[in-house]
């Protein structure tokens, strides 16, 4: 017999404000019940023979409508509607962090649809892990036999409900089961901001909607210095900037908010660290260096997603191919070669992945803003063509005689313009996760023409090309901004019979 917290029956509700209360009561009273539970069980007061069990909150739409009511503004959306009539649900997680996206969410619903939304309990248990508050480790007082022992008493984390079938395009629900509401059950996203939190240094509430990811700590340099420059501002409309270990700068005339002592620079860098330019209605500027490799990129895009930002960019190096280009020109991805074999399973090579022109044009536009760069003469300093991605380094070295096919020989095939080892990647998984992408490389070598980097040569491009290159990126992220993120969400990233929730 399982400890359970207070039992809620479902509740239906007309206003979204109302459904998203009770979401909350139902989770707050299932994440207080298991963590007085752990308390009690790190006291010594709760045996191995006792059980402990909460579950997450549940939304639930049942729909005998086949058509999408809204005749306003909305009908834009690429989202905010089922495909047809039935039964849809979702679990649901962590509404002090995603409020303001599950009320849009049922708001959308109910204006397309009518009727009513269920809130109620579902089967899912909440494993132990997922409950704890941000800087409570109650656990690391545990003893390893203690610890061992939890699985006795609590719920643990369990792989096999937190596959990505939904966002793949895989998932088909049993006989009588739901349909989804979401690409994204409740513990796929606890696990997702778990692992954020290790990756990155960084609590997932800092994450802004606009992500920026590169290949090169010079890029992460420079957004420090820019950060802590707008801080220094009075007139900023930036909040605050935030680095590993919590490290939270305000701006100049804001005071600290609660929980601001608690940050503390680490003794070293997590693997991918973050920062964060903060914007009060979270359309602030989150940077990411995401190291050299399609692995690193897929990991950390696998987990931002369940944050469902507006749009992710790419700045980074890359090798030219073509003999007229130079060093530091860039190039603006319009199309990509998936060599990096990372998402091979999850989205076969033959999907394509297409250019989305709200950002390109954002891109295109940022070049020639910062550069200075007249639009018509933009193509003195920037290709638009095909990037390929590698996950092979040293794929010069492969041999080029005696083979059925070489790298340079499919790089010519492809028309590729330029190659890196994440751009491909971080494109693909915003295609799978219906994330806008987009992509800004700046040429650093020609390996092809015997152009490679030396000691010299690259340092003085990183000095002379760095700061250019992420003011770019800064600035295609303000422009999407200025724009709408209700242009961003393209349908070009929605399958046939797509979940409700952005």
């Amino acid at each position: 017999m399982h400890q359970l917290p207070p039992f809620t029956a479902p509740t239906l509700h007309t206003e979204a404000s109302s459904a998203l209360a009770q979401v909350q009561a139902i989770y707050n009273a299932a994440v207080a019940h298991l963590r007085a539970a752990m308390h009690s069980y790190v006291r010594g007061d709760l045996g191995a023979d006792q059980r402990v069990r909460a579950h997450y909150p549940l939304v639930r739409l049942n729909t005998a409508n086949n058509l999408n009511r809204d005749t306003s503004g909305h009908a834009r959306l690429s989202y905010g509607f089922v495909a047809g009539p039935g039964r849809f649900e979702t679990t649901l997680t962590r509404p002090d962090l995603y409020a303001d996206y599950y009320l849009k969410q049922f708001q959308l619903l109910l204006h397309n649809h009518g009727g009513q939304l269920e809130v109620g309990t579902s089967n899912q248990p909440i494993p132990i892990h997922f409950s704890f508050a941000e800087h409570d480790h109650v656990e690391g007082s545990l003893s390893a036999e203690r610890r061992a022992l939890m699985r006795d008493v609590f719920d643990l984390p369990d792989l096999t409900v937190m596959d990505d079938g939904i966002a793949n395009g895989t998932h088909e629900p049993a006989p009588g089961e739901a349909m989804p509401l979401a690409l994204f059950t409740a513990p796929r996203v606890d696990y997702s901001l778990q692992r954020l939190r290790h990756y990155s240094g960084t609590a997932p509430e800092w994450f802004q909607n606009f992500v920026l990811f590169t290949n090169y700590q010079f890029y992460i340099d420079e957004f420090i210095k820019l950060g802590h420059a707008e801080m220094a501002k009075p007139d900023s409309e930036y909040v605050a900037f935030v680095e590993p270990g919590n490290l939270v700068t305000r701006r100049t005339g804001l005071p600290p908010q609660s929980g601001d002592e608690l940050g503390q620079a680490p003794p070293r860098l997590p693997q991918m660290p973050a920062y964060h330019l903060l914007r009060a209605d979270r359309s602030g500027i989150t940077m990411v260096n995401i190291g050299v490799g399609p692995s690193n990129a897929k990991t950390i895009t696998d987990h931002i997603a369940v944050l469902r930002p507006h749009a992710w960019l790419m700045l980074g190096h890359c090798a030219g191919l073509r003999n007229s280009q130079q060093l530091g020109d860039y190039v603006l991805a319009h199309a990509y070669v998936r060599e990096d074999h990372v998402l091979d399973e999850e989205l076969p090579l033959w999907v394509p992945i297409p250019a989305l022109a709200e950002v390109q044009l954002a891109l295109e536009a940022a070049v020639a803003d910062v550069s200075g760069v007249p639009r018509h003469e933009l193509k003195s300093i920037m290709r638009t063509g095909t990037v390929a991605s590698t996950d092979n380094r040293n794929w010069e070295l492969l041999p080029a005689r005696n083979a059925p096919t070489t790298p340079q020989r499919r790089l010519s095939q492809s028309r590729a313009v330029g190659l890196d080892m994440e751009s491909a990647t971080i494109a693909a998984n915003g295609f799978r996760f219906r994330v806008p992408y987009g992509t800004l490389l700046c040429v650093s070598d020609k390996p092809l023409h015997g152009e490679i980097k030396l000691p010299g040569m690259a340092n003085h491009f990183y000095r002379e090309r760095v700061d250019q290159h992420l003011r770019i990126g800064i600035r295609a992220a303000e422009l999407l901004r200025q724009q709408g993120f209700e242009q961003l969400h393209s349908r070009k990233l929605r399958s046939f019979a797509e979940v409700a929730f952005q």
